[in-house]
């Protein structure tokens, strides 16, 4: 090799190397927003509540009462505590220097993310669902708006809503993340080398 072959050599390294640890970073931070905005639905959820008054009947609106809400909170729940533990292994790896280098590993995360995504979208997307319905009624059915009778209800789950719904856009993300981190194991021949095809 010639010194010029040399810095070029160097160069792109340094140059890869760079990118990874930008990656890495993106990564952390998409993760800890979903963290965060999990944390956030879960919370303006799972708090939301409103008693009215009927005729001298009480009655209080609460998430549990629809079940499309239950399953959000659960899910949501669910994804921020994945995105904590994910988080936490970014920072090691981040600490270590290393990459995810097992394709097994690799699978798993993979895998991993790919169900969160899909498992916040859908409950997201039903969430969304129920809540047209509960803003706007089905006058077709006879079935009455109940966001007139509840609003602050309504709008405290509607946020929770607007909350989850990003984060699940950020997982869709972060599955993208991780099919590139999988995938780059089967691209080079350093990683073919090294892994020996073993899981």
């Amino acid at each position: 090799m010639t010194t010029c072959e040399v810095k070029i050599y160097y160069s792109v390294k340094g140059e890869a190397m760079a990118l990874e640890r930008k990656l890495r970073v993106g990564e952390m931070v998409l993760r800890l927003a979903v963290l965060g905005l999990g944390v956030t639905a879960v919370a303006l959820v799972g708090s939301a509540s409103q008693v009215r008054t009927f005729f001298s009947l009480e009655k209080k609106a609460k998430f549990t009462d629809m079940k499309v809400l239950v399953f959000l909170v659960v899910a949501n729940g669910v994804a921020a505590g994945y995105s904590l533990l994910q988080g936490m292994f970014c920072v090691v790896r981040m600490v270590k220097g290393g990459v995810v280098s097992s394709k097994g590993l690799a699978w798993v995360i993979f895998a991993c993310d790919q169900v969160m995504a899909y498992v916040t979208l859908s409950a997201s997307a039903a969430a969304v669902q129920s809540a047209v319905l509960g803003q706007f009624g089905q006058p077709e059915l006879e079935w009455m708006k109940t966001c007139n009778l509840y609003r602050k209800f309504c709008t405290q789950v509607g946020e929770g809503l607007v909350s989850a719904f990003i984060a699940s856009l950020i997982m869709i993300l972060l599955s993208c993340f991780s099919a590139f981190n999988l995938f780059r194991l089967y691209g080079s021949r350093k990683a073919r080398q090294t892994s020996n095809g073993s899981w």
